[in-house]
């Protein structure tokens, strides 16, 4: 069964490394195969990292975005996962399942559960603190073995 999203004007989504946008109006689009896919509401800049639990996640996004580069962004997210486990005792069950889901190649789901764990708990936008993640694509497509 095929992915389908919508794009709101001017939205962008990333998928295996290609970012696409919408023009002027909304736009419907179809994913029929295993793709890499994050909405431009969930991709995390660099210069707005100003928690460990956001650089942490912006890790497992570069490891999902550009897997070209997973050997040396695997090596950054073990160092990081190490300082947020230290920062964060709290969260220690929600650091096992990233781990595990990392290191199952399920990089979708460890950023959902990560996007938890930033200020305020609720599972919003990486570039916020709070408010909903509306629409996040999870779906077969995203997620290769079953």
């Amino acid at each position: 069964m095929p992915l389908k999203f919508v794009l709101r004007p001017n939205e962008k989504v990333i998928i295996n490394g290609a970012v696409i946008g919408a023009g002027d109006r909304p736009g419907s689009f179809f994913l029929y195969n295993t793709a890499n896919f994050l909405r431009g509401r969930e991709v995390l800049k660099e210069e707005q990292i100003d928690c460990i639990e956001k650089k942490l996640y912006f890790v497992i996004q570069l490891i999902y975005i550009f897997p070209e580069d997973a050997v040396l962004n695997l090596q950054r997210f073990a160092a990081i996962l190490a300082e947020t486990r230290d920062a964060r005792p709290d969260c220690r069950d929600d650091l096992e399942e990233i781990e595990r889901l990392v290191e199952a190649r399920n990089y979708y789901r460890a950023l959902k559960i990560c996007r938890k764990m930033f200020k305020g708990g609720s599972e919003g936008s990486p570039n916020t603190s709070e408010g909903a993640s509306e629409g996040a694509a999870e779906s077969p497509v995203t997620d290769p073995a079953p």
